[in-house]
């Protein structure tokens, strides 16, 4: 890491100069982008050093723009901001296309004599020509000038995919009478209105504990039925539209398809080896996926009496999570009641921002006085313990409010190069205030990875490969490994307690392991069913969305289609992750093998951890993925540890 004098954080905008600062931000950033590359092209350097270094401050330029339109786009409060943040995605886009299909530009790069270049500078060099050539660059004029078209279409495209989502927050309306089962606390924080009915959106905080724990079948259904069909019927068309366009897009510089451009730049390496992955996986989930699909349409038919006289009984979403919470509850002696009450979201905040830091040997610091865009976003300033260096700045905007993104995410702020600008991340969810779902907390930690990697890797000397920067079918290793921590037992003991101050049992943090076991191979061809939409919908265009959704559907999940819903319109992944959902479990099969070098008796081993931190997080896209993770274990990754572990 840079031992260069201590550099400032970004210093965001009130809200009143929001918009001005964004648009100054954009203009003077992308103008003095333009100067470089103009000099760059019409003197350039001798050296292929100085050449490169050039060329980086224009990418460092580019990413502080698009970082900050990305991330106030989808969580400023107010819409003007939201929509001068796309706009200013869609201009560094624009620019990015234009640079990349310079053909003078190009050929500087590709006159450069890299035999002075060290080996990082040598890896620069061969990626920023791959990206010349991916854009086109060696195509004909009326070539290039349509795939400058078809970009700036696509980025709009996936920016009003995004936004029709975030957008279309449903509710539907039950009285409170319909609600048993719920927690008290979430009842209390949802009253009946004047007209003594109740309002549920599907916002998370009411999807997620309605699918749960509400016993009124027709109110899970109702609710559920709203939440798949988000974005719907508006996403149809504009999804149709950006399939078609990325197969053209592909198919103009030299691909035969979209999959097979996207994924020639990941671990996976071709197209057509996503759908053998995908059916390696479905397959390997096949048996246990069955086993659990029984023991829940058997405890269905308990309440269901009807189904069991027909002799077979879909299950669909809206009923799984609620059953399986049964099962947990009455087979495997889980309450997810219960053990929601051991987890108050101040107390996890704390304790996630505690464990990680001795894990990494970090300090958060809080900074009051930061400026935030909303009141209850929270800035930390990421301290080394070991010699007390400020690393970065992290911001957690973790609530929902209108407007904002609706998942869960993690937002590049500042991309870090050594010497000039400190990492900054954000960390963007949608939690209660109050009691959190064991598996939220999970989701917290699991984002809160990216956002680690983020900051532990940007401390070198290239914003290409600062922070999160490897490929993309790697990006979600790192945070799902760190998973696993928020299931150990004496983890989550030093944050999560009741009301009295009691830790969570051991034993109850057993039982839930266990109780996370059931399940998993219905979790794994869920996640297959949308890793397979993901693929197919790009590599066949099909004119009916929905139909070829239901067809995959039956093939891979064991969740059953609720008639008359578009899942799809709101599958936000189909954005940015476009035919590569895959990723995540491909991801799952890489973290599985690195947690096997840590010891379950000790999670926070100091050297096994430093050498995780210092050897796959810290390099940031500095290397290979794969040499990434054989650097820290000394072998190549294998697929064992996840095999046994879905098996088990």
């Amino acid at each position: 890491m840079s031992t260069d004098a201590p550099l400032a954080p970004l210093t965001l905008p009130d809200d009143d100069s929001a918009e001005e600062w964004l648009r100054h931000r954009t203009e003077s950033s992308l103008a003095e982008a333009r100067s470089l590359v103009d000099r760059l092209r019409s003197t350039p350097p001798a050296d292929a050093l100085a050449a490169l270094e050039r060329w980086d401050e224009v990418t460092r330029l580019m990413s502080n723009v698009a970082a900050c339109g990305s991330l106030l786009g989808n969580v400023h409060p107010r819409e003007t901001v939201r929509d001068l943040g796309d706009r200013a995605e869609q201009e560094v886009d624009k620019l990015a296309t234009e640079l990349r299909q310079d053909r003078a530009l190009f050929e500087v790069f590709e006159g450069l004599d890299d035999s002075s270049l060290d080996e990082l500078a040598a890896r620069l060099l061969v990626k920023t020509l791959e990206d010349f050539r991916r854009a086109g660059v060696d195509r004909d004029d009326a070539t290039r000038a349509r795939i400058a078209e078809l970009n700036d279409r696509i980025t709009e495209l996936d920016q009003l995919f995004s936004r029709n989502i975030r957008e279309d927050v449903r509710s539907i309306r039950v009285a409170p009478d319909r609600l048993a089962g719920m927690p008290g606390d979430w009842l209390d924080a949802h009253p009946p209105g004047e007209d003594g009915v109740v309002t549920v959106t599907t916002d998370y905080p009411d999807v997620v504990p309605v699918r749960t724990f509400c016993r009124d079948a027709e109110v899970r259904h109702d609710l559920v039925v709203q939440f798949l069909d988000r974005g719907w019927p508006q996403n149809d068309e504009v999804l149709r539209e950006l399939f078609t366009l990325r197969h053209e897009r592909a198919t103009l510089v030299g691909y035969d398809s979209w999959p097979a451009y996207d994924a020639a730049v990941k671990m996976i390496g071709s197209g057509p080896a996503i759908p053998a992955f995908i059916d390696r996986i479905a397959e390997a989930a096949r048996e246990p996926g069955e086993r659990d699909l029984a023991t829940v349409l058997a405890r269905l038919r308990q309440d269901r009496p009807d189904a069991a006289d027909a002799g077979a009984v879909s299950l669909t979403s809206a009923d799984s999570a609620y059953y399986e919470e049964l099962v947990r509850k009455e087979q495997l002696d889980v309450d997810a009641q219960l053990v929601r009450t051991y987890f108050a979201f101040p107390k996890v905040r704390q304790g996630l921002l505690e464990v990680t830091g001795r894990l990494f040997g970090l300090r958060y610091d809080p900074v009051p006085d930061a400026v935030v865009w909303a009141p209850d976003v929270t800035a930390y300033d990421v301290v080394r313990t070991a010699d007390g260096q400020h690393l970065g700045r992290i911001y957690l905007d973790l609530h929902p409010r209108e407007g904002k993104y609706g998942h869960a995410a993690q937002f590049t702020l500042v991309d870090g190069v050594a010497g000039k600008q400190l990492p900054e991340g954000v960390l963007v969810c949608n939690f209660s205030r109050g009691l959190m779902e064991h598996d939220q907390v999970v989701t917290l930690f699991h984002e809160f990875g990216h956002l680690l990697h983020h900051v532990l890797g940007g401390h070198g000397r290239w914003t290409r490969f600062a922070g999160v920067a490897t490929e993309w079918d790697f990006v979600e290793a790192p945070s799902q490994m760190l998973e696993e921590w928020a299931w150990d037992a004496d983890v989550l003991r030093s944050f999560a307690t009741d009301d009295a101050g009691s830790p969570i049992p051991a034993a109850l943090v057993e039982r839930m392991r266990r109780a996370d076991d059931f399940g998993k191979g219905t979790y794994a061809r869920v996640q297959m069913f949308y890793a397979a939409m993901s693929y197919w919908f790009h590599a066949d265009r099909p004119d009916d969305l929905t139909a070829r959704m239901v067809e995959l559907q039956e093939r891979y999940s064991p969740l059953a289609w609720i008639e008359g819903t578009h899942m799809f319109a709101s599958f936000g992944h189909l954005g940015g992750y476009s035919s590569g959902y895959y990723t995540y479990m491909w991801s799952l099969v890489i973290a599985k093998d690195l947690f096997s070098a840590f010891d379950p008796e000790d999670l926070f081993d100091a050297e096994v951890a430093g050498r995780y931190r210092d050897r796959v997080l810290a390099p940031g896209g500095t290397k290979d993925a794969a040499d990434l993770v054989a650097d820290f274990l000394g072998r190549p990754y294998t697929f064992d540890a996840y095999a046994a572990w879905l098996a088990r």
